[in-house]
């Protein structure tokens, strides 16, 4: 079952949030395995990131590989990101 994840870091800024997409690609991660959207949204300092998976399994395995990298660029997070289980996806 797909799930929507919502992340919420701590004052993510553009400039982290891009050194961690050009580390995930360098480490040949990027875009993982049984993700379908990635968006992220908002004002810089202030970015949040939500994501749809085909499972939580992949993105549970997805996220042992970047959590080190997400540390290492110094993006935390308040909270565990919020997820559910998806009811309907329209693709426009």
């Amino acid at each position: 079952m797909s799930i929507v994840v919502r992340f919420s870091p701590i004052a993510l800024t553009a400039k982290n949030y891009d050194e961690t997409i050009r580390q995930i690609k360098n480490a040949g991660e990027w875009p993982p395995a049984g993700l379908d959207y990635h968006v992220c949204f908002g004002s810089d300092g202030n970015l949040k990131v939500s994501e749809i998976w085909n499972s939580r399994e992949q993105f549970e395995a997805f996220g042992k590989r970047l959590m080190p990298i997400l540390a290492g660029v110094g993006i935390q997070f308040a909270n565990p990101p919020d997820i559910f289980e998806v009811h309907n996806i329209v693709k426009g």
